[in-house]
């Protein structure tokens, strides 16, 4: 009996093709089973943005809870099979993979001169960036007195819990300021706040320790590690914060020294990831 065989597109051969290959600065590591297509040569191709991942960026909601930038990456870097749980490490240098294989290495990007307050435009070069995440080895180990704390990056899921964090954050400061509330309510309504901020950056650290080793042996269950890092001192919790923050820190955008074509002065410049304008390209 003969099968239907799909009907091939005659189409197919104008799909878009991967523009450029890269190596990502996790090398691959703290992807869990299944979530990354492992390169045998350890590079990965990038494909050019679609209209439709173009329009994903205009959608407010979509952006705010991530939806886009993980069905951008599966689109264009189609071998990170969930975006979610990708490391944070990999995921500035996958947008900017995809914005250089869709715009090209020049980022435009516009800044008022502080000191005479003229508007500035600057070709940003983002392949230099590429030198930056190459040399980029990740630190696991973190020894602490009798301890050793293994750890990993933040997924791009535990990313969105610390936007979380930062808005709540920004919910205890509207409360202080709010002055239609009593001191009662505005200490009762920070109260809560401030317990909510503090289960979730508990949280967030916690998931990023894969391991303890202690003098009696490896602590790998999470449950304990939970609970360790609810008691332990403030030292040593800091300690291991710090250290994760840190780690993302070294591989983010620094600001970079420009000159004001007006008054000739120079000015620190931030250049930002804020996804909502890093795929925004001026005609």
């Amino acid at each position: 009996m003969n099968q239907t065989q799909p009907k091939k597109n005659p189409l197919a051969s104008f799909y878009r093709q991967p523009k450029i290959y890269v190596r990502l600065p996790s090398k691959g590591e703290f992807y869990t089973p299944g979530s990354l297509d492992v390169s045998e040569n350890g590079e990965y191709p990038v494909y050019a943005m679609t209209a439709k991942d173009e329009l994903l960026f205009k959608t407010p909601d979509a952006l705010l809870n991530g939806t886009s930038t993980v069905e951008l990456i599966k689109s264009c870097i189609p071998a990170i099979l969930n975006p979610w749980v990708m490391p944070n490490i990999d995921l500035d240098f996958a947008l900017i993979a995809i914005r250089i294989a869709t715009y090209g290495d020049k980022m435009e990007v516009g800044a008022n001169c502080p000191h005479c307050n003229a508007d500035n435009s600057y070709d940003m070069d983002l392949t230099a960036w590429f030198n930056v995440f190459n040399q980029f080895v990740y630190e696991k180990d973190i020894p602490i007195d009798q301890l050793t704390v293994h750890v990993r990056p933040y997924t791009y899921k535990e990313v969105t819990k610390t936007a979380l964090k930062s808005m709540e954050q920004q919910r205890i400061f509207q409360v202080i300021n709010d002055d239609s509330l009593s001191d009662e309510q505005k200490l009762e309504k920070f109260g809560a706040s401030f317990l909510k901020l503090t289960e979730l950056t508990v949280d967030i650290i916690a998931d990023c320790i894969t391991s303890i080793d202690a003098p009696d042996g490896s602590v790998t269950d999470k449950d304990m590690i939970k609970d360790f890092i609810a008691n332990c001192s403030k030292d040593v919790f800091q300690r291991i914060q710090d250290h994760v923050v840190q780690m993302k820190e070294r591989i983010e955008f620094k600001a970079q020294s420009v000159t004001c074509g007006e008054c000739d002065q120079q000015f620190s410049l931030p250049i930002t990831m804020d996804q909502s304008n890093f795929f925004a390209v001026k005609s």
